[in-house]
């Protein structure tokens, strides 16, 4: 049995054969190529004295392909067309997948029920999310974007802010109907939904509450607002929410704010993407809409600016 050769010659070479093949022609091929007639041709020479036979006959004003060239060219051409189905699937993927790496909460009241916009806008463009409490290495993963709370100070990324982290204490109207709460203490009669959160802390201090000791509650932890609002309309006590994340339910009602108090830390949350990436068409898409959905919010709900001083 014949030993294959144990590698590939030079592969820009075989790049300049097939397009000289295709053609049957030098000088269309430095055209395609962006070469000049000369690189071609020295191309062609590197690949035959590699081979130890002429691919082509060169004529006055023509070249036609040798036994040689004739035998090889059909597998060197099927080899690119395949490279050239495989790189433009790919690049179709990464030009109309969009996939972002978000968290539980922001995905679920904030992002997924404005999608529909999104889509309206660029139907084009598929939307996959991964929701994780995990910080994405852009580097190691194929997401192109997320939403990360933080400073917003990350490097290599770009970084919009999209909204403060607030918080403000809230709850099921059904839990204080008949009570008064005349001072943020009054919160202390009530079971607190994740009483551990150190934003509870945050709050109290703010609100100039003292006696707040989160070791004397049920060390209960939901680990999302999400289920920590949802808890809270079911009645089970009082969650520490981001506004931005429950207009609907807080304007219809199914939770109450008994305090107008808002307390915010030095983190918010965050649209970042590789700064590499940032003109990319997909990624400018969603952040232009994102910022414009966020400035709507603004638009419609400025009670939402912070009125305390920040923790």
């Amino acid at each position: 049995m014949s030993k294959l050769p144990s590698k590939l010659p030079p592969m820009s070479a075989v790049r300049v054969f097939e397009a000289a093949a295709r053609h049957q022609s030098f000088t269309r091929a430095a055209e395609e190529l962006g070469m000049t007639q000369a690189a071609v041709s020295y191309q062609i020479k590197v690949l035959e004295d590699r081979i130890g036979a002429p691919l082509f006959v060169r004529l006055p004003r023509q070249v036609t392909l040798t036994a040689k060239g004739r035998q090889l060219a059909p597998a060197v051409t099927e080899a690119f067309e395949a490279l050239r189905t495989a790189f433009a699937s790919v690049e179709a993927t990464a030009q109309t997948v969009l996939s972002i790496s978000t968290l539980t909460t922001f995905a679920a009241n904030w992002l997924v029920p404005r999608l529909g916009r999104f889509q309206q806008l660029h139907p084009g463009i598929a939307v996959q999310i991964n929701v994780s409490g995990q910080v994405v290495d852009f580097g190691q993963s194929d997401h192109d974007l997320g939403i990360r709370s933080g400073n917003g100070n990350w490097p290599g990324l770009e970084a919009h802010l999209l909204f403060p982290n607030l918080f403000t204490p809230v709850c099921s109207p059904d839990l204080i109907r008949g009570v008064t709460l005349k001072e943020p203490a009054d919160i202390l009669k009530f079971p607190i939904i994740s009483p551990g959160d150190p934003w509870w802390q945050d709050w109290f201090a703010a609100a100039g509450v003292t006696e707040f000791d989160p070791s004397q509650r049920p060390d209960n932890n939901l680990g999302a607002q999400q289920f920590e609002g949802m808890a809270a309309m079911a009645g089970q006590g009082f969650a520490l929410i981001n506004p931005y994340f429950f207009p609907g339910d807080l304007a219809a009602g199914r939770l109450v704010q008994p305090f107008d108090l808002l307390a915010t830390s030095e983190r918010g949350y965050w649209l970042v993407y590789p700064k590499a990436r940032r003109r990319s068409a997909k990624i400018e898409a969603f952040r232009d809409w994102v910022l414009s959905e966020v400035a709507g919010d603004a638009e419609k709900t400025p009670a939402l600016a912070p009125i305390e001083a920040g923790i």
